[in-house]
């Protein structure tokens, strides 16, 4: 059974010792795998501000968050499996990482599908854009 407080990442973690480190300062992921898990966790809480701080200045496509906030806000978040890695730990400068994101939309389950790219950028990891 999973705790009422489990973190959303899907680590047998309390969301308090997981990702929230991360949600108050992304500059504390250690891993892109880190980053990656941190940024699911900020859909399912429409977290909106650390899906911006968290990306990288050269892919942010807007400064406006509301919209990102009101879908991640209006979908029933399911779980997160990671199925691939490849670098991104603390040593390296970029990685990516492979997952499946699954939610419930208008009663209908659908799964966000992606391999995505992390670099450091100014010292930090951060989501660049998919692969």
């Amino acid at each position: 059974m999973i705790p009422i407080n489990a973190c959303p990442c899907g680590r047998n973690k309390w969301y308090t010792e997981c990702c929230e480190p991360n949600h108050k300062n992304v500059k504390q992921a250690k891993t892109a795998e880190d980053l990656m898990r941190s940024r699911y966790t900020a859909f399912t809480l429409g977290k909106g501000d650390y899906l911006f701080k968290s990306q990288s200045s050269q892919t942010r496509k807007s400064t406006d968050i509301k919209p990102i906030e009101k879908w991640a806000k209006s979908v029933q978040w399911m779980k997160l499996d990671v199925l691939n890695t490849t670098k991104g730990g603390e040593n390296d400068t970029e990685g990516t990482v492979e997952f499946n994101a699954y939610f419930m939309e208008g009663g209908k389950l659908d799964t966000i599908h992606e391999n995505s790219l992390f670099t450091k950028e100014n010292g930090h990891w951060v989501y660049v854009d998919a692969v």
